[in-house]
């Protein structure tokens, strides 16, 4: 009896072991091919796609590179049009007052002005279209009358008055008043034989530039009654009234 019991619990004890080794096995998924094997399954459906992964971290910069060779100058563009023009800004503050400046030089009014009168005994022209020679200078001051031609000369632009006064003797008396060959005034007087001398005035003013002539002449020969004496005297006088300050660089 004890030789069957202890066969008996050798067998016993084969068995747990075998066992306990047969568990190890599933416990680590290891089960023997021998233990469960079968036909393969039916293949499963695809599996739903997976929602995208986070982006990955920016990678490092590269390293510069060697600057390349200056380009070609490119073709102007076409001009752009005239924007539109802007508002008027607002005014600027009133800046500091300025140093004053030096003294300049007083301007002196352009001058012009003569008279001059027939002498004693002077032998008048007796032939039409002469000038008068007022040959006895009374002021002239700017030269600007000649007393051998008896023609004023304008130097300075302007307007200027002149007259002429003439006694009238043993003759009547016409002549001109001329501006540049063309008669500006005319005046006659008659003599009738008196025992004394008659007198003859007039004036005018005129409008002259620079290289314009007046001067006093004879209308008719029959009619050149000048008379000058110690009491008495034939006069032609001329002086500027106002210049054209603008249009003359002459100061005198």
């Amino acid at each position: 009896m004890s030789s069957l019991r202890l066969l008996y619990l050798s067998h016993a004890l084969l068995l747990v072991l075998h066992v306990v080794h047969l568990s190890h096995q599933l416990e680590d998924n290891k089960i023997p091919p021998s233990l469960c094997t079968g036909q393969p399954g039916i293949p499963g459906s695809p599996g739903v796609h997976g929602s995208p992964g986070q982006p990955g971290r920016d990678g490092r910069d590269g390293r510069d590179a060697a600057p390349g060779e200056k380009g070609q100058k490119g073709a102007g563009g076409v001009p752009g049009e005239t924007g539109v023009r802007g508002l008027t800004g607002d005014r600027g503050d009133l800046g500091e007052k300025g140093e004053k400046g030096q003294a300049g030089e007083c301007a002196v009014a352009p001058k012009s002005a003569f008279s001059a009168k027939v002498s004693e005994g002077q032998t008048l022209p007796l032939t039409a279209g002469n000038a008068v020679s007022f040959n006895k200078i009374t002021l002239n001051e700017q030269g600007d009358y000649n007393p051998e031609t008896g023609r004023f000369t304008c130097r300075v632009p302007g307007v200027y008055y002149f007259a002429v006064h003439a006694t009238v003797y043993r003759a009547s008396l016409q002549f001109d008043l001329m501006k540049n060959g063309h008669s500006v005034a005319s005046y006659f007087q008659f003599f009738g034989n008196w025992p004394k001398p008659a007198s003859l005035s007039g004036g005018s003013l005129l409008h002259l530039v620079p290289g314009d002539q007046v001067w006093v002449q004879m209308a008719l020969s029959e009619y050149n009654g000048f008379y000058s004496s110690t009491k008495t005297d034939s006069t032609f006088t001329g002086f500027l009234v106002y210049s054209d300050w603008k249009n003359s660089a002459v100061f005198a």
